[in-house]
């Protein structure tokens, strides 16, 4: 009878734990996308910062690809932290001081849904 309240508290925790992250990928997956300039940005940097080891066609090189396929079923929280924060002791930078984690978001579900914002003669 005394492991009923705990059991209960447990299963309590583990509702409100589930509820949040719910919400927190919600939001993520409901964020505003960039204005036209500024996925324009983001599409130059993606060709011309990102493709220099990710390959011009992002099918790899230095890094690996960034293929619909090669990203498929990663989670795109962990995707967005590496374009964030990099990774340490590789040749991949970390992209925070440029661009948010909504922008970084934005590319991640880009990219994995095999549509690669393309870069316009403006974006330049």
């Amino acid at each position: 009878m005394d492991s009923f309240p705990l059991n209960r508290i447990a299963w309590l925790r583990a509702a409100a734990v589930a509820l949040v992250a719910s919400a927190c990928a919600s939001a993520l997956a409901s964020a505003d996308p960039p204005a036209p300039a500024r996925q324009a940005q983001l599409a130059h940097w993606l060709r011309d910062d990102c493709g220099a080891c990710h390959g011009m066609t992002l099918r790899g090189g230095l890094g690996p690809p960034l293929t619909s396929a090669s990203l498929a079923g990663k989670p795109p929280e962990g995707l967005a932290a590496t374009v964030l924060y990099g990774r340490l002791g590789t040749a991949m930078p970390p992209w925070q001081p440029f661009m948010t984690q909504d922008e970084a978001r934005w590319l991640i579900d880009r990219l994995q849904a095999g549509q690669p914002p393309a870069v316009t003669p403006q974006g330049n």
